[in-house]
């Protein structure tokens, strides 16, 4: 899939647009499969992506949570490819009231990226990650992630990029 998420900030948690109050975060890996019929009632609340897709071919989905709530903030679907040291994103969505500059919380996107370096991290692929940017955003993620192309839509993090994310997001870890 190609990743289309804006990222319009970085912060070291979820910004209330409206307020300015910063608000600690969670995430937690789906342990149920996400049936089609779960991702249909998705869809029906203005998620974009089948997340039921991602399961099918064994990808892991985490969600991201304000600390302490069970209001789902963004989704993110990746694999961890170990013979070759990366982690492939698959799927990156916020939530549909955070989508867009006038969404309730600002850093989702940034967020997601984070989770899924520092997974990567901790599973001994030292914070790479790779995806597929759409074409308008490539240059975007160059800017607000550090990454890198491999060719003209596929991307990476690398390490320096990983830690800088890790380091904003999860500070007690770094």
């Amino acid at each position: 899939m190609e990743i289309d998420i804006q990222i319009d900030s970085l912060t070291n948690c979820l910004v209330c647009r409206e307020t300015g109050e910063q608000l600690d975060t969670e995430f937690r890996l789906v342990l149920k499969t996400i049936s089609k019929k779960d991702a249909a009632a998705l869809q029906r609340k203005g998620w974009k992506f089948d997340w039921s897709i991602p399961h099918q071919h064994d990808y892991e989905v985490y969600e991201l949570l304000l600390k302490d709530d069970t209001q789902v903030q963004g989704m993110i679907a990746l694999k961890h490819i170990r013979d070759q040291f990366y982690t492939h994103v698959d799927i990156v969505e916020a939530a549909p009231e955070n989508i867009g500059h006038l969404g309730k919380y600002k850093g989702v996107g940034a967020h997601l990226f984070a989770i899924a370096c520092k997974l990567s991290w901790d599973v001994g692929n030292e914070g790479y990650i790779q995806f597929t940017a759409k074409t308008n955003l490539v240059e975007h993620y160059r800017e607000t992630l550090g990454a890198r192309n491999i060719d003209s839509q596929k991307m990476y993090i690398d390490s320096y990029g990983a830690l800088k994310l890790i380091q904003t997001y999860f500070p007690e870890e770094a």
